[in-house]
């Protein structure tokens, strides 16, 4: 057998010396720029502005934008960083950077620079809401107006030192459609008013409770949330739960294939063809145990003739299932035409010219439900729309259980976890100069609403102490109406958190818009993209850009004094004076006495005050105004149609 020749020891450290000093000067040793600072930046005017980045130990940097030029070196951790001077609003600028290679960017702007974080409502790009606001889109053709979004990311070992490359996207209408809408209509009344561009940074993660945005250092006061985190600092316990919980789930889900007897026989129930004798009917939307089929999760069908005219055929047309809980496959005349996965998106199905017939079309529609109940969420849009002709798809269908099974295994989210997305998602950006932040969240932390009123207030100073740009605007969003009306409902925890989160305001250069107003009673995600961002504008007006005579706010409870039977309570934020939105008596008053027994009370306003009272409390003591989860009727507003905000009295 030949011998292999080895190098000898002295060549072969030869040649590795040469091999790491060519990488030094190629790969290693080159000039990177954060994710972040990439051709169509927006950087914050009338601010020193940062731009940082990697190189090899020692090396020279410099930094040239807009007739500055800056030079640095780098440190023994490879890092460099450079300060320019404010700038006033402009551009397009090119930004060179140079070491031993260089980079030149492109298309830089100067302007307003708002993070936008949160929760899903924050997240909701405009595709979410083009039906509602096709003419938004339509003339979104705003060069100026720039979003960086960040996908989601998280970690437990550590700030991360860089976010995923990603791309400053300019709004035009196509563009427009990933863009946060409450985000954008913010963006779009600023840069209306001001004409100087927007930078939106879109670092908001759906379903994640306000720790999962704290700092390590910030979470030292909130004990019960450091366990956690120490557990999950260990990778493989994490990898070993993310592996059994998808093993889990993908054997409930093929299991209840199994058992779907609309995938058995001869012909699939998918057919239209298949034999219906047996079929139940029910009222749709609505939900099929209240209906009357066996409790539990599992496959549902439904099943629908419709009778489609000529004139709606021959051409693509849009299929409108409301919502579904929880996913949902569709077939049309036997052929597939969508599924979604999960229960919050509105199921908007684009369906190709030629699949609707004149006459009986069959829809079917197979629903899998993982927990609670199943079915088609009411008041929602169920409707065949092609052309200018619309067939409503409300009423009786038939359905048959395809299975019957046990709830599917649940997951654990990490992204919810604490300080999982700051560290991935917040402690990246902390360099980068911004004029404020927008905070839509809240949503999940209603499951325990009290300690919310210390966790935002944290947030802020958190966010704050990291940016080291001193107490910049944070203007955040109130909980907007949600959740059937319930007879206990005031009682419940949307209107304790948002009582929370009325008295963040006591924090510095803090506004808070209410959205009691702009929200469904069906849906955690309301349409209603544009109230909520002009409001967010009307706030950084004033708290950001100095408007100080503007109205931009509702009613905000002051303070009370008893006034014999009836307590008289002071609003500030009343504008050019406090009205009843509709002409009607005030609504959604309640008032109690010494037992802390609320009840319905009668409100009327006094000036810029309201007077409440009732009859069955001789002596009240306190008053909680809108104070239910989805307080419907509430109507107190300032003259500028801007409502007052949820509030009690109660210490």
């Amino acid at each position: 057998m030949p011998s292999i020749a080895l190098f000898p020891t002295s060549a072969f450290r030869y040649l590795l010396f040469w091999s790491l000093l060519a990488l030094s000067r190629t790969g290693f040793g080159q000039v990177r720029l954060p994710g972040l600072i990439a051709d169509g930046l927006v950087l914050q005017r009338d601010r020193p502005v940062n731009v940082w980045g990697w190189a090899q130990t020692g090396e020279t940097v410099e930094v040239s934008l807009n007739g500055q030029t800056r030079t640095t070196t780098t440190g023994p951790d490879g890092k460099w960083l450079v300060r320019l001077d404010p700038m006033k609003a402009g551009g397009p600028y090119e930004m060179r950077i140079r070491g031993r290679n260089e980079i030149t960017l492109k298309d830089v702007l100067v302007g307003e620079v708002w993070l936008c974080s949160g929760q899903s409502n924050m997240v909701i790009p405009m595709e979410r809401v083009k039906e509602r606001f096709p003419d938004a889109i339509a003339q979104a053709r705003y060069p100026h107006i720039r979003q960086f979004f960040l996908p989601t990311r998280y970690r437990f070992d550590g700030p991360a030192e860089d976010v995923p490359p990603g791309r400053w996207v300019a709004a035009d209408p196509q563009t427009i459609l990933s863009f946060s809408a409450v985000a954008y209509f913010f963006a779009l009344d600023l840069h209306r008013r001001y004409q100087v561009p927007i930078g939106l940074i879109n670092t908001a993660v759906g379903g994640t409770p306000a720790e999962a945005w704290l700092s390590a250092d910030a979470l030292k006061a909130f004990p019960e949330h450091l366990a956690t985190v120490e557990t999950l600092k260990d990778t493989a316990y994490v990898n070993g739960i993310r592996r059994r919980e998808t093993a889990a789930i993908r054997a409930w889900q093929a299991r209840l294939n199994r058992l779907d007897q609309g995938h058995q026989g001869e012909m699939p129930w998918s057919d239209p063809a298949a034999d219906t004798a047996g079929w139940s009917t029910m009222n749709v939307p609505g939900y099929w145990e209240d209906a009357g089929a066996p409790k539990g999760n599992g496959v549902v069908w439904f099943r629908r003739d419709i009778d489609v005219p000529a004139a709606m055929t021959g051409r693509s047309a849009k299929l409108f299932l409301g919502r579904i809980v929880d996913s949902d496959s569709v077939f049309i005349n036997g052929r597939f035409a969508g599924t979604i996965g999960y229960q919050y998106p509105p199921r908007r199905y684009e369906l190709p010219a030629g699949l609707l017939k004149p006459g009986r079309n069959t829809l079917i529609v197979r629903v899998i439900n993982t927990v609670g109940k199943g079915g088609f969420v009411p008041e929602k849009r169920y409707e065949l729309v092609a052309g200018d002709r619309t067939l409503d798809l409300k009423g009786l269908w038939q359905y048959r259980v395809g299975a019957t099974t046990g709830p599917m295994p649940g997951t654990t989210f990490f992204q919810y976890k604490p300080e999982g997305v700051f560290n991935a998602m917040v402690a990246p950006m902390v360099n980068y100069t911004i004029r404020g932040a927008l905070w839509y969240q809240g949503e999940a932390n209603t499951s325990r609403p009290e300690p919310y009123g210390k966790l935002l207030p944290a947030l802020i100073t958190d966010w704050r102490n990291h940016w080291k740009q001193g107490e910049f605007p944070f203007l955040f969003v109130q909980l907007a109406n949600y959740r059937p009306v319930a007879t206990d409902s005031a009682e419940g925890n949307w209107p304790r958190l948002r009582e929370a989160q009325r008295r963040t305001l006591a924090v510095p250069n803090t506004a808070m818009v209410v959205a009691i107003d702009a929200g469904e009673w069906n849906d955690i995600h309301p349409l209603d993209k544009e109230t909520v961002g002009k409001r967010l504008a009307l706030a950084a007006r004033k708290l950001a850009y100095g408007e100080k005579d503007l109205v931009a706010s509702g009613p905000l409870y002051q303070s009370m004094q008893r006034n014999g039977s009836a307590l008289l309570l002071t609003f500030s934020n009343t504008g050019s004076g406090l009205t009843a939105k509709g002409g009607v008596p005030l609504k959604q008053f309640a008032i109690a006495g010494a037992d802390g027994k609320f009840v319905p009370a009668t409100a009327t306003i006094r000036g810029n005050q309201v007077e409440v009272q009732s009859a069955q409390v001789p002596e009240p003591v306190a008053v909680r105004y809108a104070w239910a989860d989805d307080p419907v009727g509430a109507n107190l507003y300032n003259r500028e149609g801007l409502p007052a905000t949820p509030f009690t009295t109660e210490p």
